[in-house]
C-alpha cells in the first residue's frame, strides 16, 4: 500500500501543481536519483512502480459494461457509464490515462540509473546480469503500459488521423516541454515493438535453474559467470516477473489490437503480423501439443491452486497466488444471497444465448434441439461451469432464481430483484469462484488460495485464431506454422464437450456447424468471435472485444423471468427485455476519450472525434 501512496502523491503532484510549483520536488526526486547507484533497493523500487502501474484486477469489472452482464450494485461505475450515458471525457472509468503514463515515468527514471545502480559490485559478471534482466524488464513493462494506453485512448481526431498517445522515452523533469501532441497510433505500435525486441535480447525465455557452466550464454560466461551466479539472476526464483515468452505474447497482443478492424487503416499492421507474432508463443508449448485439455476451468482445479503446486499449464503469466478471502473477493462479492454473497455481477441472458447446444448448433438453428421451455437442457456445458442458472446446484444448495418456493417450501431471496443483493437477469456468476469458500458474513468463514491470471493461453490461441483467419482464411497455413484458425476453434469445442451426446460420446456427424462455418470465412470470423466471447467472459475482455471490432455498442441487456403452475409444477420461461439499456454511440465511442482535463491543459493534445 505504501507504494501506491507514493505513486498516487507524485501523479497526484504533476496533476494539480503549476509547471513551477512542480520543479522542486522534482529537483529534490532527481537529488535522491543521484544517489541511488548506492542504494539498489531504493533504484529498484521504481521499477516495481512500474509493475504496480499496470492495469489487472482481481475481479469481474468491465463487463457489466457490455452485453455479457449488469451489476446490482447502484453505484457502479461502469454500469452508470454504459447505462446511463455518463461516459464523457471528463467521467470515463475506463481512462488508463494517469495510471499508465505514471507507471512509464518511473520505467524511464529506472531506465536512466540501471546501468549506474551497484546490483552486485563485488562480481562483473553478475552486475551485468542484472542490468541485463531489469532493462528487459524495464522495456517489456513500457511496451505493456503503452499498449493499455492505446487500448483505452488510441483513436481518430477530427483531422482523420488515427492517433496513439504521446510518446515519452525518457523521464520527464523541470526543463521538459509538457506540450507534447500524441503520436501517431502507428508511431506508438512501432515503439511498442521496439521495446518488445530489445527485452527479448535481454531475458530469457523462461526462468529456469541451470545445472552447468556450459548452459550459461557466452556473454557472461566470458566475464566469469558461473551457473549458480547466473540461477541467483535467472533462475526460478524470478518466476513472475516478465520473461521472454511472457514479453513475446505482449507484442502479440499488441499486433492483434493494431490489426483490428477499428485500428488497421492507420496502424501499419496486418492480421498476417498478428498471426505469426502469436503463432510464435504458442510454438513454446508445442501448439495444439501444448493446449490444456482442463484450461476453461483451470480455477476449479484446486491442487493447483495453493503454494508449493505446480505452474498451471493454461496459464502463462497470473499474479501470486493469494488467499485472500474477505467481503471484497470474488465469492463474497458474487455468491447468491443464500451462500451469503451479494450476487453483484450477474450474466445476462443475451450472453447465455450464445451459448450452443451441446450439439454446436446455435440455439437460433431449426436444427439445435433447443426448446425454449427448457432452456438450460442439452447446452453447451462450459454454461454450467460459468453461470449459476435456476435449478443449479452449488455447494449442496439448489439455487432458485425463479418465482416460486424452493423443494423445503421456502421462498429465497436469490429471486430476481430482492433489493440490492440479488439478481437482476435470472442468473448468478459462477466462472472464477471457488465453491469450497465461505463469505466471512456466513458465521464459518473459509479462506482458499486464488490465482489470477493476466495472460492464458487460450486467450493466445483465440487470438491466433482471429487473426489467421482474417489473414488466410478459415483453413490455409501459408507460413507452415502447423496448425489453422479453424484447428484451434475445433480444439476449444471439442474440449467445451461439444459434439457430442449426453454421455459424452462425439456425435456420428460430428460439429455440423464448426464444418459448415469452415467454408465461409465470415461466418468463421463470427464463430471465433462468439467462441473468444464464451471462453473469456467474466476476465474484463468483452468492453475491448467490442470496440476493436467495431460491433454494435449499444445491444440492451435481457433477463429471465421463472413462474411456476401451482397445479401441475410445470415452469415457465419469459425472457425479459431491456432490464438494463446500453446508451452508447457508435458512431464514436468505440474510441475512448483522452481526459479532458488534458486537453486542456495542453493545447498541442488533440481529443478524439466526438468528444469533448
Amino acid at each position: 500500500m505504501k507504494t501506491r501512496h507514493i505513486i498516487l502523491y507524485f501523479i497526484g503532484l504533476l496533476a494539480l501543481c503549476s509547471c513551477d510549483d512542480m520543479f522542486e520536488p522534482a529537483k529534490e526526486n532527481f537529488r535522491q536519483l543521484d544517489d541511488m547507484a548506492e542504494e539498489s533497493n531504493y533504484a529498484h523500487g521504481l521499477l516495481m512502480y512500474g509493475y504496480g502501474s499496470l492495469p489487472y484486477v482481481r475481479s469481474t469489472q468491465t463487463d457489466v459494461a457490455t452485453d455479457d452482464a449488469v451489476s446490482n450494485a447502484k453505484s457502479n461505475s461502469y454500469m452508470e457509464m454504459a447505462a446511463y450515458g455518463s461516459w464523457a471525457s471528463d467521467n470515463d472509468p475506463m481512462s488508463q490515462w494517469v495510471r499508465c503514463k505514471g507507471g512509464i515515468q518511473y520505467v524511464n527514471l529506472f531506465l536512466t540509473i540501471v546501468d549506474k545502480t551497484k546490483w552486485a559490485p563485488s562480481a562483473e559478471s553478475k552486475q551485468q546480469m542484472f542490468i541485463d534482466r531489469l532493462s528487459g524488464e524495464a522495456y517489456a513493462l513500457r511496451a505493456l503500459l503503452y499498449y493499455h494506453l492505446l487500448q483505452a485512448h488510441g483513436g481518430y481526431a477530427d483531422d482523420g488521423v488515427l492517433y496513439g498517445v504521446p510518446l515519452l522515452t525518457a523521464p520527464e523533469d523541470g526543463s521538459s516541454d509538457f506540450n507534447q501532441p500524441r503520436a501517431t497510433f502507428a508511431d506508438c505500435v512501432k515503439q511498442c515493438f521496439e521495446d518488445c525486441d530489445r527485452a527479448l535480447s535481454l531475458l530469457p525465455v523462461d526462468y529456469i535453474d541451470i545445472t552447468s557452466n556450459d548452459e550459461i550464454p557466452a556473454k557472461y560466461r566470458e566475464l566469469g559467470a558461473n551457473y549458480s551466479s547466473y540461477n541467483l539472476v535467472f533462475g526460478v526464483k524470478s518466476t513472475g516477473l516478465i520473461s521472454g515468452k511472457i514479453v513475446e505474447a505482449v507484442k502479440a497482443q499488441i499486433a492483434l489490437l493494431a490489426a483490428s478492424p477499428a485500428f488497421r487503416d492507420q496502424s501499419g499492421v496486418t492480421s498476417a503480423q498478428a498471426a505469426t507474432l502469436c503463432a510464435n508463443v504458442l510454438k513454446r508449448i508445442g501448439g495444439l501439443e501444448g493446449f490444456d485439455p482442463t484450461g476453461n476451468i483451470w480455477y476449479k482445479n484446486t491442487s493447483k491452486l495453493g503454494p508449493g503446486s505446480s505452474e498451471m499449464p493454461e496459464i502463462l503469466w497470473r499474479e501470486s497466488r493469494v488467499d485472500d478471502h474477505n467481503n471484497s473477493t470474488q465469492e463474497a462479492e458474487n455468491f447468491p444471497p443464500t451462500l451469503y454473497g451479494t450476487g453483484r455481477v450477474n450474466p445476462s441472458q443475451n450472453l447465455v444465448d450464445a451459448f450452443p447446444m451441446r450439439n454446436g448448433l446455435p440455439i437460433t438453428d431449426a436444427n439445435s434441439g433447443y426448446n425454449p421451455q427448457d432452456p438450460y437442457v442439452n447446452r453447451d456445458p462450459r454454461l454450467s461451469d460459468y453461470i449459476i442458472y435456476n435449478g443449479t446446484t452449488f455447494r449442496r444448495i439448489d439455487i432458485i432464481t425463479g418465482n416460486y418456493p424452493n423443494s423445503k417450501g421456502e421462498s429465497t431471496d436469490n429471486r430476481n430483484n430482492r433489493d440490492n443483493y440479488s439478481t437482476r437477469t435470472g442468473y448468478y456468476l459462477k466462472k472464477l469462484l471457488r465453491d469450497d469458500v465461505s463469505p466471512a458474513t456466513s458465521g464459518s468463514e473459509i479462506k482458499q488460495w486464488h490465482v489470477y491470471p493476466r495472460i492464458r493461453y487460450t486467450e493466445m490461441f483465440l487470438a491466433y485464431a482471429e487473426a489467421a483467419n482474417d489473414a488466410w482464411g478459415p483453413k490455409s497455413d501459408p507460413t507452415g506454422i502447423g496448425f489453422t484458425a479453424y484447428d484451434v476453434i475445433k480444439a476449444i469445442r471439442e474440449r467445451a464437450g461439444l459434439a457430442t451426446n449426453e454421455i459424452g460420446q462425439p456425435l456420428p456427424q460430428g460439429d455440423v456447424y464448426l464444418e459448415d462455418c469452415a467454408n465461409d470465412q465470415a461466418r468463421m470470423t463470427n464463430l471465433i468471435r462468439n467462441e473468444r466471447r464464451i471462453e473469456l467472459c467474466f476476465e474484463n475482455k468483452r468492453f475491448w472485444d467490442l470496440r476493436r471490432w467495431m460491433l454494435p455498442l449499444n445491444e440492451s441487456i435481457n433477463g429471465i423471468q421463472i413462474d411456476r403452475d401451482e397445479a401441475t409444477n410445470a415452469l415457465t420461461y419469459t425472457i425479459v427485455q431491456g432490464i438494463e439499456k446500453r446508451d452508447f454511440d457508435s458512431s464514436y465511442q468505440w474510441y475512448g476519450p483522452i481526459p479532458k482535463s488534458e486537453v486542456l491543459k495542453w493545447s498541442n493534445l488533440k481529443q478524439n472525434r466526438g468528444w469533448y
